[in-house]
Order: structure tokens, then C-alpha cells, then sequence
């Protein structure tokens, strides 16, 4: 019961914490739509359970005591984070963007989602250290699948609230009028966090 409580308290933390996650739905919500919004949450609760399986099959043991490996997935998701942010701030402007606009196809808006989350450090770093620090070795396999569930839905639960929140028609058509200063801000954000994971493996 302990650990299940621990797993339970760290998962909420860990997916309340504001991160690139976070930049990436909210960027997504106001500017597309709901449906965006909630694919591209789907597409970090699938990112999620990437995570975890590698976790479980071991080779998240591996990166944990592999400073390349991590030092890679930090400079491949430090890269992306830039490449979004920048796209963000230079995209053209719409003045005239349609409230029920829903621009980002189906499978953009999901595969965001899961590259944003599978490139995220923060990410692998929670899985792992959780898998390997707090899950006991000698818990049923069936059980560490079932904490590896319940991250992914703790993240879509979440991510899902903050993508109906941010494309309420109100909040999504004050935000459209600001639309060049919040993608500027939005976009310095992605950029900072990516900067961030890529200072800190040199710094190291």
C-alpha cells in the first residue's frame, strides 16, 4: 500500500509540474481548437507508455546509468523544444482565425504530442527513477504495468483539463486577439526549456 501510495503522490506531482507539456497543450488549445488540444493529450499519455515499456523490458535501468544515452534524448529533445518554439514565434499571425478553427490535422496535433513527451527528459527521468527507486523488484509485473497505466492516465486526465480549459470559445478568442504576444511568449518558453535541457548536459 505504501508504494502504491507513493507511485500515486509522485505521478500527480509529476504531471501538475509545469513543463514543456504544459507550453506544448496550451500552445495547441488556443490555437487550433479543443480537438487539438485533447489529440495532442493522447499523444502524451502515449508517450508516456513508450516510458514505461522500456522501463519495464529493462532498458530503462540502462539509461539510468548511461550518461550518453540520457545526454542523447536531452540534446534530441532540446532540439525539438527550439525548432517548436521558433515555429511558434515566426508563424504568421491571424487576425481574422476562426473560432472553430481546427487547422492542425488529427495526426499533427497527436504526433506533437508524443514527440514533445518521448523527447522530454523530465519525462524519462520521472518513469525511470520511479521504476527503479520506488517500485520494488519484487512487485508483480502485472502490478508495475498497471502504475505504468495509470501514469499515462493521470497524464491524459490532466493534459485534457488543461486542453478544455485554454479552448473555452471565451478564453480561446481573448487569447486569439493577443495572438502575436502569446505565441511569442509561448514560443521563448519552448525555446528556454529547450536551451535549458541543452546548458545543463554541458554544464555537467
Amino acid at each position: 500500500m505504501t508504494e502504491l501510495i507513493a507511485v500515486a503522490v509522485i505521478t500527480i506531482l509529476a504531471v501538475i509540474s509545469p513543463g514543456a507539456d504544459f507550453a506544448m497543450i496550451t500552445r495547441n488549445s488556443y490555437l487550433y481548437g479543443r480537438r487539438a488540444g485533447i489529440l495532442a493529450a493522447f499523444g502524451i499519455a502515449s508517450g508516456i507508455l513508450v516510458h514505461v515499456s522500456y522501463t519495464l523490458l529493462g532498458i530503462g535501468i540502462l539509461i539510468a546509468h548511461s550518461p550518453n544515452i540520457l545526454l542523447a534524448i536531452k540534446i534530441a529533445g532540446a532540439i525539438y523544444l527550439i525548432y517548436i518554439g521558433y515555429k511558434t514565434i515566426t508563424s504568421k499571425t491571424e487576425i481574422n482565425v476562426d473560432i472553430n478553427s481546427t487547422k492542425n490535422g488529427s495526426m499533427t496535433s497527436f504526433r506533437t504530442g508524443f514527440i514533445t513527451n518521448v523527447l522530454n527528459p523530465k519525462s524519462t527521468l520521472f518513469i525511470v527513477s520511479t521504476f527503479t527507486q520506488i517500485v520494488s523488484p519484487s512487485t508483480d509485473i502485472g502490478l508495475q504495468v498497471g502504475y505504468g497505466i495509470f501514469m499515462s492516465l493521470m497524464h491524459l486526465i490532466w493534459f485534457m483539463g488543461v486542453a478544455i480549459f485554454f479552448s473555452h470559445h471565451k478564453l480561446r478568442a481573448a487569447m486569439l486577439e493577443k495572438q502575436t504576444i502569446l505565441n511569442r511568449i509561448i514560443g521563448i518558453i519552448l525555446m528556454g526549456l529547450g536551451a535549458s535541457l541543452g546548458i545543463i548536459p554541458l554544464a555537467n
